[in-house]
């Protein structure tokens, strides 16, 4: 027997707003500081013609990112898009092999071979795979997708969303969005029937208790959600006007509530002194080596790894939410998953 979701778990349509609590409220700050001075960081040494690549920031942006990421649990999964520095940085990867990875050395987190450049939408269609796979293992770990602007008029948005639904699984879809392409994302997601809210991506209280209400409704089966963040992304590194800066209005959110202003300088000083040092140690590392390039490869250049068999726990043994019944949510069952081809 189908069941309601949308009854169950009451979709997330409007900003979820509200006051959370100080030590919430300085790790929000904690969290936009490292960013905006990483990213600043690596401007710096692309302008002193130590990066291969452009940089391409998401400054501005750090609402969103402190924001989503202290709404997920450790263990829950993320993708980013090809601007995804500030997401990786908020889900506390470490700086110094974030930082060699721009650089293109070998104490790199994937050994110089992203650098900064990634492709716009690609994280879509992986999103479902992470979250069907949490499900596959009787977990409960939500899987979070950041895309950009460039990926409204995608295929990509279409499909992932069309098939998170159909399967009700527990995906947060989260869209940086500029003035220019406001509602579009949502107003696509109404096609398959998601829950979609548009909040102000400037505002990192609201960014979290948003993030966290949908989070949490996916995590309890209530199925995807998609949530735009309509935002300012600074040129070229280059911080927004004051009266937009994200950082700047929260710190004086937080000295209104009472918070010293020498307590923020003194975060602004050790995120200074951490990303610095990060920075150098970076520097420091020498370059892959040429034998790198065949590792992580398959060794043939075949598709024999698309033909190898499932292993572990039958298909049948997926546990599965139940699929919204008839005029509630999306009108698709759940469906059987094929066999494993031989």
């Amino acid at each position: 027997m189908s069941v309601d979701t949308h009854a169950t778990h009451p979709p997330v349509t409007r900003p979820v707003t509200g006051e959370v609590s100080v030590d919430t409220s300085l790790a929000l700050y904690r969290i936009m500081s490292t960013v905006r001075r990483f990213e600043l960081r690596a401007h710096d040494l692309l302008r002193q013609g130590l990066l291969q690549d452009t940089v391409r920031s998401g400054t501005g942006q750090e609402a969103v990112a402190a924001g989503v990421a202290s709404a997920m649990r450790p263990d829950d999964h993320s993708f980013a898009t090809y601007r995804s520095h500030h997401h990786l940085v908020a889900r506390g990867t470490p700086l110094a092999p974030l930082m060699a990875e721009l650089l293109g050395r070998e104490n790199a987190a994937a050994p110089g071979r992203g650098g900064s450049t990634r492709l716009l939408g690609t994280p879509l269609v992986h999103v479902n795979d992470a979250a069907w796979a949490a499900r596959y293992r009787g977990g409960d770990q939500v899987t979070v997708c950041l895309v950009g602007d460039g990926t409204t008029d995608g295929g990509a948005l279409r499909e992932a969303l069309g098939f998170a639904v159909a399967w009700n699984l527990p995906v947060v879809l989260v869209r940086e969005s500029g003035d220019s392409a406001r509602h579009a994302a949502v107003d696509r997601a109404e096609t398959h029937d998601p829950s979609s809210v548009v909040i102000d991506g400037n505002d990192p209280d609201e960014v979290h208790l948003t993030a966290r209400a949908a989070i949490e409704r996916a995590r309890a089966g209530g199925g995807p959600a998609l949530i735009e963040a309509v935002t300012h992304h600074g040129a070229g590194g280059a911080p927004p006007r004051t009266g937009r800066d994200p950082l700047v209005a929260y710190r004086a959110r937080l000295t209104d509530r009472g918070v010293a202003a020498e307590h923020l300088d003194a975060v602004h000083a050790e995120v200074r002194f951490l990303v610095d040092a990060a920075a150098e140690e970076a520097r420091g590392s020498g370059w892959p080596e040429l034998s790198r390039l065949y590792t992580d490869v398959w060794s043939d250049g075949g598709q024999a790894w698309r033909r190898a068999p499932l292993t572990g726990r039958s298909v049948d043994a997926i546990p599965r939410p139940p699929a919204p019944s008839p005029g509630h949510g999306s009108t698709t069952p759940v469906r059987p998953l094929p066999p494993p081809t031989p």
